[in-house]
């Protein structure tokens, strides 16, 4: 039987030896990258709906869109980094900011619903993805 050897070049054996060196300094990079992708699109989409087909005037105040942030990378117990992009906590008039977004996003008994954050997820997916790409590509190539 015949035999071969394929010999990998040392420049590239030696990107792939540094990038499993560094892909806990990387990983939270990337994601970060694509967070804010997701971000930008979920206030563009908030920012659309407060306010909007309301039969009163609108007593926005600006705390929920405020509230709109990416928590820091982290790592869980099966070693899976997670980015969340959501809404921070505590509102100051004793209203959870989930509760009111919730509230916005799937409506109430006498208001409608005004999606923003499942059509953010659906339109900034590939942006997204393209974002992480493009910042893997250059963590690589600064290696």
């Amino acid at each position: 039987m015949a035999k071969i050897t394929i010999k990998m070049p040392d420049d590239f054996l030696l990107k792939i030896s540094q990038l499993a060196e560094k892909s806990d300094e990387i990983i939270p990079r990337v994601l970060e990258a694509g967070g804010d992708v997701v971000l930008e699109k979920v206030k563009s989409n908030l920012s659309a709906v407060i306010g909007s087909e309301t039969k009163l005037k609108s007593r926005s105040t600006g705390e929920l869109e405020a509230a709109l942030g990416i928590s820091p990378v982290k790592k869980d117990s099966a070693g899976n980094y997670n980015l969340k992009v959501g809404f921070s906590e505590p509102r100051s008039g004793g209203e959870s900011n989930a509760k009111i977004a919730n509230i916005l996003e799937y409506g109430k008994s006498g208001q409608l619903p005004k999606p923003f954050l499942k059509p953010a997820k659906a339109k900034s997916r590939k942006a997204c993805v393209e974002a992480m790409k493009n910042k893997l590509e250059s963590e690589i190539e600064s290696l």
